[in-house]
């Protein structure tokens, strides 16, 4: 047994280059360690593991006074559809004088490219297989082909538990669009809920 973890070590140092070449600097010994070698790979592994993470779904809320006693408040995201096409989501929610008065979704795709059918509401799954409808704001008009706007006022509250959601977007194209939501978007949404 004692022989086999001599020769063990000795495969270790062998395999390090420390066995082989004496004339190693001492830092480059210690680099090359058992102790210190693990570590820096960790740290390497760490480092790609962080770049791998998408930095689109990171957003800040932003909080905006629009006019003297209504604030905006808002969770800006650029997501990919089914597809590869990007999109920006917004979710906003507009308090004047302490009462909310608006929660919405606000989805943009690329103009030209992109035409929502009005009226037309959102239709929503979540991961447990809850089905949820966003009434068409832009029903009526709307700023552009593009740009579709759902109430999300009573819908919001009812995601707490979802770990996902996808939306199936009403677009005007042969095949059918979705965009999941994932959960740290939705418990950015759930942040706003509180403001």
């Amino acid at each position: 047994m004692i022989n086999l973890v001599k020769k063990c070590r000795v495969q270790q140092k062998n395999f390090l280059g420390l066995g082989k070449n004496k004339n190693l600097p001492l830092f480059f010994k210690r680099i090359l360690s058992r102790r210190v070698l693990p570590l820096i790979l960790s740290l390497v592994l760490m480092f790609f593991v962080s770049l791998s993470y998408p930095q689109s779904a990171k957003a800040l809320i932003r909080q905006q006074e629009e006019v003297p006693g209504q604030m905006l408040y808002q969770a800006r995201h650029t997501l990919w559809d089914n597809r590869g096409e990007s999109w920006q989501v917004i979710l906003f929610k507009r308090i004047k004088d302490n009462q909310v008065k608006d929660v919405d979704l606000r989805l943009v795709g690329f103009p030209e490219q992109t035409n929502f059918i009005h009226p037309q509401p959102l239709v929503m799954t979540t991961n447990q297989g809850q089905i949820f409808q966003a009434e068409d704001l832009f029903a009526e008009k709307n700023p552009g082909a593009n740009v579709g706007q759902y109430d999300f006022k009573t819908i919001l509250p009812k995601l707490s538990r979802a770990q996902g959601i996808e939306l199936n977007l009403p677009l005007k194209n042969d095949y059918p669009t979705y965009l999941t939501i994932p959960l740290p978007v939705i418990l950015e949404w759930q942040e706003i809920m509180n403001f």
